[in-house]
């Protein structure tokens, strides 16, 4: 950091009783009052009157001799700028730089300290290291700008605010080979000895630093150049965002409102919608985990509509790429309106070629699987309902799920983990789970599962029984008499916490997910091909899959219709004869 060194006289000012007076021979004429603070100075014996116009002015319809008492509460900055003034007009040494700055310039243009006034004045001095040093630095220009913020009108008046902004988007422009000065980067994994190039985000922390609005003048005039690629735009507002949010961080893990005082919430309110209004239009310039971060905010902050739709459609586009750990496990809501967004949005996608069909069966069932594997954390919320359960897990489509393994276990823990569920709440819970869909192994689990309802322990041996009959049955099973009864004769065993077990432990599922891998590895070689044409088949109807319930609908008031008329058509047959 740059200062410039001016005066040789050493600082003579002292305090008695919120007044500040100079040690001199010669008793001071002249009072001036700013704020809570009284000065005790000179007229014409001292340099002070001769460097300050406005001085000069307000003292010229008195003596010398005569006291003057004068009031400066505008002045900007207070009591730090002018003491800053008056030392220089003494020569007492005194040092400028980026963090004194602009009070400094905004007290000594009010006091009219102009090369008008003499030469070599305050503001010539001040003006002269603006241009040469600080400007030309990196840490400076920034440092300076943050300085702003105390005094913005006068800033803006006197171009320092623009002069700062430009300096630092120059920089930011700069090819980071060309880099030379120096910057903060503090990110976790990174050691700069290590790495002999400059990262491309180099910029990002400094000008974090900066209020969001001074921030978003520089992003936005960055995106107005189309110089630097969207995904950096994305990493700057990333790394603003965890800095003035840093409940961003726990929002996901946690189910308790942050505590916040009005002010604070609509600073973050204010904050949270200016970086959404600021992500580049570009699928990918953010990641999803990010996004979706922000939207699990957007409630706690009351963010607008418009921001908080625009955030669940970004959201969505990018759906597939999330990870469990990206999604909030006590808002189910919200994940159902993103799952519900991103349905919709592939909805609209014509098919096309066949690479894009395959595309979006790929994206459809990543999601899938996604909320499955989601399912199996929230069922372990004591709170969660099952019909919020029920209701995320039947928004996956059908061609989303190629199996219900991971579904299965879903059910499982949540049924372990509500064991006072009614026959009824069971009946619901169960009753999305489809046989067919379920591997051989599981199967073979579920119908000893002690905390499955009955009637779908019947169903699956009915189904186990079909295969039978076809012959098509792979695993050998026990006769399904035998397994109902072993069913319902199966002791319940408890956990470490006195609590009934699944009767599918982790080590258990993993071992017997390990040898159904093997045993099926052999077959699912064999009907890739016929996968394949699955697949095929199920892209070309996909929009009628996805828009089934507006179909039914429309067949129904068809169907209805047609049934009135059918009905009125017999009842006059009936009435001529």
């Amino acid at each position: 950091m740059k200062f410039m060194k001016l005066g040789t006289r050493s600082d003579t000012f002292y305090t008695e009783q919120a007044t500040r007076s100079l040690v001199s021979d010669i008793p001071p004429n002249l009072v001036i009052k700013i704020n809570d603070t009284t000065y005790l100075l000179h007229k014409l014996q001292s340099p002070l009157l001769s460097k300050c116009g406005l001085l000069q002015r307000l003292c010229s319809d008195t003596n010398d001799s005569e006291s003057d008492v004068l009031e400066l509460h505008d002045m900007p900055g207070g009591s730090e700028a002018f003491e800053l003034c008056a030392k220089f007009c003494y020569g007492i040494s005194i040092n400028i730089s980026a963090y004194n700055f602009v009070p400094s310039l905004c007290a000594s243009k009010l006091l009219q300290m102009n090369e008008s006034i003499e030469r070599g004045n305050f503001v010539g001095k001040l003006e002269s290291f603006f241009g040469s040093c600080i400007l030309e630095g990196w840490k400076d220009s920034v440092s300076t700008l943050q300085a702003t913020e105390k005094l913005p009108e006068w800033s803006e008046n006197l171009g320092i605010i623009r002069k700062c902004i430009d300096s630092i988007i120059e920089k930011i422009l700069t090819p980071p080979s060309q880099v030379k000065w120096s910057y903060t980067y503090t990110r976790p994994g990174y050691n700069r000895k290590q790495h002999h190039s400059v990262p491309k985000d180099w910029w990002t922390e400094d000008i974090s630093i900066l209020n969001i609005d001074l921030f978003r003048c520089i992003i936005m005039t960055i995106r107005s150049t189309h110089v630097l690629p969207p995904q950096l735009i994305g990493e700057s507002l990333h790394v603003y965002a965890c800095k003035w949010l840093p409940c961003i961080i726990n929002v996901q893990s946690s189910g308790s409102s942050v505590s916040q005082t009005e002010e604070s919430k609509e600073k973050n309110r204010k904050i949270l919608e200016t970086i959404v209004s600021m992500i580049p239009a570009d699928r990918g310039s953010v990641s999803v985990g990010f996004l979706l971060k922000l939207l699990s905010m957007s409630n706690l902050f009351g963010v607008s509509t418009v921001s908080k739709t625009e955030l669940i459609k970004r959201a969505s586009i990018q759906f597939h790429e999330a990870k469990v750990s990206d999604l909030n496990f006590y808002d189910v809501e919200l994940v159902q309106v993103v799952l519900e967004s991103f349905l919709k949005f592939w909805k609209r996608i014509s098919p096309g070629d066949a690479d894009n069909r395959h595309y979006l069966l790929r994206s459809i069932r990543k999601v899938g699987k996604l909320v499955d594997s989601y399912l199996q954390v929230v069922a372990r919320d004591d709170n969660m309902e099952v019909s919020k359960f029920v209701a995320l897990a039947e928004t996956v489509p059908a061609i989303g799920r190629m199996e219900h393994d991971d579904l299965y276990q879903a059910i499982n823990i949540y049924l372990k983990v509500h064991s006072e569920l009614s026959k009824a709440e069971k009946k619901r819970l169960c009753g999305i789970l489809e046989c067919q869909k379920l591997s051989p192994e599981v199967r073979a689990h579920a119908v000893k599962n002690e905390f499955l309802p009955l009637r779908t322990v019947v169903q699956l041996l009915y189904y186990e029984q079909e295969k039978d009959s076809n012959g098509t049955t792979s695993t050998k099973l026990q006769k399904p008499h035998e397994l109902l009864l072993g069913a319902k004769m199966r002791p319940a065993t408890r956990d470490s916490n006195g609590k009934r077990s699944l009767g599918l432990d982790k080590e258990e599922f993993k071992r017997e997910d390990i040898t159904r891998k093997a045993s099926l590895a052999e077959s699912r070689e064999k009907s890739e091909h016929k996968t394949q044409r699955l697949d095929d088949k199920l892209a070309l109807d996909l929009e009628k899959k996805m828009v089934i319930r507006e179909g039914n609908e429309e067949s129904k008031k068809k169907m209805s219709i047609g049934r009135t008329r059918s009905s009125k058509s017999e009842y006059g047959s009936e009435k001529r004869r």
